[in-house]
């Protein structure tokens, strides 16, 4: 096992490093910085491929209809509403989950030595 005693989850919402969780995960979006700028941690390790996607998907998606459902029966509006409704929150949603779900991956990686056999 790691060094580690930064929490994979705390370091995932907070986007910094996995082992020391001061310096910042991402140069961009989601473009991962190469190395940590606060301890030196040579990030190319980190890949977590489609995996945030579709974890995403897993925590949008019941959301998403939980709050389609209550509309529904509180206001029943029209088909278009919902498409205008929820079109932007799912958008609004996978764009806020996104980040910190890619970096939670990462900070698993770390801390799991995923890679390293």
């Amino acid at each position: 096992m790691s060094d580690s005693l930064v929490s994979p989850l705390s370091a995932g919402l907070r986007c910094t490093c996995p082992r020391c969780g001061e310096g910042d995960l991402f140069a961009g979006f989601l473009k991962v910085n190469p190395v940590c700028q606060s301890c030196g941690l040579d990030l190319a390790f980190a890949d977590s491929g489609d995996g945030p996607a579709v974890f995403v998907i897993f925590a949008v998606a019941p959301i998403v209809i939980i709050l389609a459902f209550i509309v529904e029966a509180l206001f029943h509006p029209a088909p278009w509403m919902h498409l205008v409704l929820w079109i932007p929150t799912i958008i609004v949603l996978s764009l806020l989950f996104l980040r910190p779900f890619k970096a939670t991956m990462i900070a698993l990686q770390y801390q799991r030595q995923a890679g390293s056999a």
